[in-house]
């Protein structure tokens, strides 16, 4: 009889290994995507309707069988326990290998489909685009493209991994609810309307149906063959082309003023679903230092002003070179852009100032400045393109530095690495703009009691954003960060209930502290003061 004591803690490291039937799962799961890999080295197989629904069902079986094994048979609460420990979610060599395997795939879609199975020659599609045919014909009745085979493997990516995020967090009702609407939006609204709509309306040119994705994340909605293709396309483009308008300038900033930027972050889009789904096991490596923060809010505000002279050259040549397809001239869209920007940042300057940054103020009224001084000097030297600048060129420029690099192949291939918000954090222009509205016209806060704080650290390292969630709750200061998604993983993990995503009165929300904590202030110095 063994004398050795055993370990019967839930948190011990020694119990972090998979028992008989987690390996089941995971064995399950490998055996879908070793199917996919099959297809993609050409291998032939001869009803590839059947292999394709049996590869997606393992994938499935799998997840499931490993999810329930994980997480039903655990008390209540949310089981992070080992993440540090283990090799793929503390950045070890299958955290590297995963990484390397996504970065190439997303690489090879973007710009080598070729090697995927993609024929542009009219000819049968080979390879995993080919394998995927049969599902493609039924919903789209068309063949497959590599975007058709990403959607549908970003979907299973979803909806799978969803299911294991919702058994982890089974007891917190406000992270069921959000995961169930990313599932829900990303398999109707995201990919099965778009593919039936395509099927419907065959004979109409091609333009983007996803009703969620608007403009600046959508990128390409003001580019000439977009605005073509949707002024052409009957009701159904007219229909879409005013509601992303409406998106944009209407329903985006009430649903912000009333819930925050999380109400698309976290509830809708699609680059969020999969950042909660299947990078939430790395959402505890983004970096919460002060330095990454200060380069976070230089890179992403710089995207958003790219995308923005981007939109604003390429709407200007859309409008000189077809007058007869809009109600308004190129003069007039000029001189609109720069009436908004001068209103827009007076107004914030005068009404929003004490609630910006000394940098912030800077940086935003000198790049105004910028652009409108550079709009004019175009205008009055009659310079067909906008900012000295060929549209196409700078359109090609974003499509492939951000619309491509930055968001697929960063954004998603360095999960395992630098965190599941990467592109969420430093890229998306519109997590930027909603990000601003957020933190100067939004009711949405995540207040904090410092009185039953124990500092564990919990909040600040599940934050996939890197904000330090901890130095706010120490002080009882409200959580007002243009960043934050609302995501709620920071009140979900404290145990003491520290804190609460509320909605309330815009009035009071940012109370920063002057008193930080004992350590950062001298005592003798205050009371003087008084």
């Amino acid at each position: 009889m063994s004398k050795s004591v055993k370990n019967i803690s839930i948190a011990s490291h020694e119990n972090i290994q998979m028992d008989g039937i987690q390996k089941l799962g995971v064995a399950l799961g490998l055996l879908g995507l070793f199917i996919m890999a099959l297809a993609l080295f050409n291998v032939s197989f001869p009803n590839k309707g059947l292999w394709l629904a049996g590869s997606i069902l393992a994938i499935f079986t799998g997840i499931t069988v490993y999810a329930n094994r994980t997480y039903l048979n655990q008390p209540e609460g949310i089981n992070n326990n080992g993440i540090w420990h283990k090799n793929l979610t503390n950045r070890g060599s299958w955290a590297w290998m995963t990484g390397i395997i996504l970065t190439s795939f997303y690489i090879v879609l973007y710009w080598y489909p070729q090697y995927l199975g993609l024929n542009q020659d009219g000819e049968a599609n080979t390879g995993i685009v080919g394998f995927f045919d049969p599902l493609s014909y039924i919903l789209n009745g068309k063949a497959a493209s590599q975007w058709f085979v990403y959607g549908t493997l970003y979907t299973v990516a979803i909806l799978g991994l969803g299911y294991k995020f919702i058994l982890k967090y089974r007891h917190n009702k406000y992270q069921l609810v959000r995961t169930i609407s990313v599932m829900f939006f990303q398999l109707g609204f995201a990919f099965l309307i778009p593919e039936i709509l395509e099927k419907l309306n065959p004979e109409k040119a091609y333009f983007a149906k996803d009703l969620k994705n608007m403009w600046p994340l959508n990128y390409y909605f003001f580019n000439d063959w977009h605005l073509k293709a949707m002024l052409e396309g009957g009701n159904l483009g007219l229909f879409l082309l005013f509601f992303g308008i409406a998106m944009i300038f209407i329903i985006s900033p009430i649903l912000t003023y009333f819930y925050g930027k999380r109400w698309y972050c976290s509830w809708v889009c699609g680059c969020g679903g999969l950042a909660e789904t299947a990078g939430d096991s790395f959402r505890h490596l983004s970096n919460k230092t002060d330095t990454v923060w200060k380069i976070e809010r230089w890179m992403i505000h710089s995207v958003l002003v790219f995308s923005f002279v981007m939109t604003i050259a390429v709407i200007f040549t859309f409008l000189s070179n077809n007058p007869e397809m809009s109600f308004i001239t190129k003069d007039h869209f000029i001189w609109g852009i720069v009436a908004f920007l001068l209103v827009f940042t007076g107004a914030l300057y005068i009404f929003k100032r004490k609630d910006l940054d000394k940098d912030a103020v800077f940086t935003l009224l000198s790049l105004v400045a910028i652009i409108i001084i550079l709009l004019l000097i175009n205008y009055f030297s009659g310079n067909q393109n906008i900012l000295f600048i060929d549209s196409n060129s700078l359109r090609e420029w974003y499509g492939f530095a951000i619309g491509a690099a930055f968001s697929g192949v960063v954004g998603v291939g360095f999960y395992p690495i630098l965190g599941n918000r990467v592109w969420c954090r430093f890229g998306c222009p519109m997590a930027a703009i909603l990000g601003l509205q957020q933190r100067l016209f939004s009711k949405f806060r995540i207040t904090t009691n410092g009185g039953q704080c124990i500092s564990c650290g919990n909040c600040s390292t599940y934050c996939e954003m890197g904000i330090d969630v901890r130095s706010y709750a120490q002080k009882g200061e409200n959580i007002v960060r243009s960043s934050c998604v609302g995501c709620g993983i920071c009140a979900a993990v404290c145990p003491r209930g520290v804190l609460k995503l509320e909605n309330d009165s815009p009035a009071g929300r940012i109370n920063s502290n002057e008193i930080l904590l004992g350590n950062d202030i001298d005592l003798m110095d205050l009371i003087n003061q008084k």
